[in-house]
């Protein structure tokens, strides 16, 4: 799959670039997708949430009414969680939410991912660029002339770029990684993927194994 390769006004180069159809022209797998965001997911939950159950509340200990004659239900602790002020019940505990997924599986997801863009033309491939200073400014000009300001996109570099990285960071809808950073939740949340042709390289690397 060929691709017409854009300098940072968001001009023709004249040159192209050539998609592996390995990486970005296959079938998408939607559970390998589905099993890859959810592992990303369930990553990024802390799992710190605790309540205290009646065995950890303050409370006196003695029962508080007799077992029999009431005409109500039995009660022996006031920390009981049927009671105002009590323990909670089956109450969240400290857990891990994360779990182990197959390498080959996470592969397939994110070509699946990039496949999916690709087919909707949502794979922009952009020439390498750098800034002298990182400015804000800078990179809102490249969006501006891509025409993603006001959309979610997706920067691949090849290596890690200090300047570009700084530049991109106040922006909300914007983000930038490197090509072993890339992930199937950050490819599908975005609207357009922006691979620098020093980044195609590297994608396609990592996803022929």
């Amino acid at each position: 799959m060929e691709v017409a390769v854009l300098d940072i006004n968001g001009k023709d180069t004249g040159r192209k670039a050539n998609l592996s159809n390995e990486v970005f022209a296959i079938e998408p797998n939607n559970h390998a997708v589905y099993l890859d965001v959810k592992q990303y997911l369930a990553n990024q939950r802390q799992g710190t949430h605790k309540s205290k159950e009646r065995g950890e509340i303050s409370g006196s200990t003695r029962k508080i009414k007799k077992q029999k004659g009431t005409g109500t239900a039995r009660a022996g602790s006031i920390k009981s969680g049927v009671f105002k002020g009590g323990g909670r019940m089956f109450g969240p505990r400290p857990r891990n939410y994360s779990f182990k997924l197959n390498k080959n599986v996470k592969r397939l997801a994110r070509k699946s991912a990039l496949s999916i863009k690709a087919g909707e033309q949502s794979v922009v491939v952009l020439e390498d660029f750098n800034f002298e200073t990182p400015k804000t400014k800078n990179f809102t000009a490249v969006l501006k002339a891509l025409n993603l300001e006001n959309k979610k996109s997706l920067f691949v570099l090849g290596a890690s770029n200090n300047n570009v990285y700084l530049s991109s960071r106040n922006l909300q809808g914007s983000e930038v990684v490197t090509a072993s950073e890339l992930n199937t939740y950050k490819i599908l949340n975005a609207s357009q993927v922006v691979v620098l042709e020093g980044a195609l390289e590297g994608i396609e690397t990592n996803l022929s194994k």
